[in-house]
């Protein structure tokens, strides 16, 4: 996946069912903001406009740091 770079918000701290909200982006594209459905027991994504995002708040983080069900479904969403 190359160029994929994945944020938190380092001004609060987001979360939705009890897990963190992390957002991605891949070069130059669109973001898009990752959250926990509880419900569907699925992560959710959604494709923010430019005008949702403030990229001086968010900050890269470690790949690792990902829950493992999260980087199966951005390795599906990002396939090329």
């Amino acid at each position: 996946m190359n160029g994929l770079r994945v944020y938190v918000n380092t001004q609060t701290t987001e979360t939705q069912d009890g897990c963190g909200v992390f957002y991605s982006r891949r070069a130059d594209g669109p973001y898009y903001r990752w959250r926990y459905d509880e419900k569907l027991t699925q992560w959710r994504v959604a494709r923010m406009r430019l005008s949702d995002v403030t990229p001086k708040v968010l900050c890269t983080t470690n790949w690792k740091a990902l829950p493992a069900a999260l980087q199966r479904n951005m390795v599906e969403h990002y396939q090329e």
